[in-house]
């Protein structure tokens, strides 16, 4: 068995859980120690129990709560190693046995977390995929394009928590200023919403039945756009998003739907 759940997805903060019976993992903390340990309580989950913290990158909207989550409840964190230079000293004073390093896959006790690099203006910004007896989960945020590397480690996913940013004419005819308009839509911001249903029709041919949009930008996107604009190009590609694939937007402000896998 195998347990997802996006507890806080947006450009104000991300979290996501990841679990099994005997490893429990978060994927970034963006909030407050105490919203994460209550969203983790939300859906049942201890944060006492949790086993580690694995950072995409170093972007103060997925490292807010990292350190003081580590020190309260002595957790390790791990991250690769540019990742870790660029954090520097912002998470605060942390146990150096809670500081790992990736090389490579990790492996626990009864899942395997494999990192691959995404494309975002971040050291060495990474996605992740998680494996338990013949499941895969992955989670593909804070990238700028859909590179072949990206395709290859999401594809034959079970469950997939994609990037879903912006709606290219509200970010193009909104107030932020250009220098930022440029970066979002450039090869190292943030999937719009046209190209990560691109890649939605990709997925579900390769057999994803879960998808979760995430990382919505408060200025430029809402809920029902990011949905509407999958689903139009999911039913021109002959796909039923109602009954070929079960399609959801990860909330901003709380924890989605957990979903379970066995």
């Amino acid at each position: 068995m195998i347990k997802f759940c996006s507890l806080f997805s947006g450009s104000s903060g991300n979290s996501i859980f990841v679990g099994t019976e005997d490893t429990k993992i978060l994927i970034d903390a963006g909030l407050s120690g105490k919203k994460v340990a209550e969203a983790l309580d939300s859906i049942g989950e201890d944060p006492t129990r949790l086993s580690a913290i694995f950072i995409t990158h170093e972007h103060s909207d997925h490292i807010g709560g990292v350190g003081i989550l580590s020190r309260r409840y002595n957790i390790p964190i791990y991250a690769n190693k540019k990742t870790w230079d660029a954090i520097g000293k912002s998470l605060g004073k942390l146990s150096e046995d809670n500081k790992k390093t990736i090389e490579g896959d990790v492996l626990f006790t009864d899942m395997r977390v494999r990192g691959f690099s995404t494309s975002h203006d971040a050291a060495d910004p990474l996605g992740y995929s998680f494996f338990h007896d013949g499941k895969k989960v992955t989670v593909a945020t804070d990238t700028g394009v859909i590179t072949d590397t990206v395709r290859q480690n999401v594809l034959d996913s079970d469950v997939v928590l994609l990037e879903s940013n912006h709606d290219i004419d509200m970010l193009k005819n909104g107030r932020y200023p250009y220098y930022l308009k440029k970066r979002i839509l450039g090869d190292h911001g943030h999937l719009s919403n046209d190209t990560a249903a691109d890649f939605l029709v990709e997925l579900i041919e390769n057999g994803t039945e879960r998808i979760f949009l995430g990382h919505l930008s408060e200025e430029n996107n809402t809920p029902d756009i990011a949905f509407d604009t999958a689903c139009g190009k999911l039913k021109e590609n002959g796909i039923n998003p109602k009954c070929d694939v079960n399609l959801k937007v990860a909330s901003r402000y709380y924890a989605s739907e957990a979903v379970t896998l066995k």
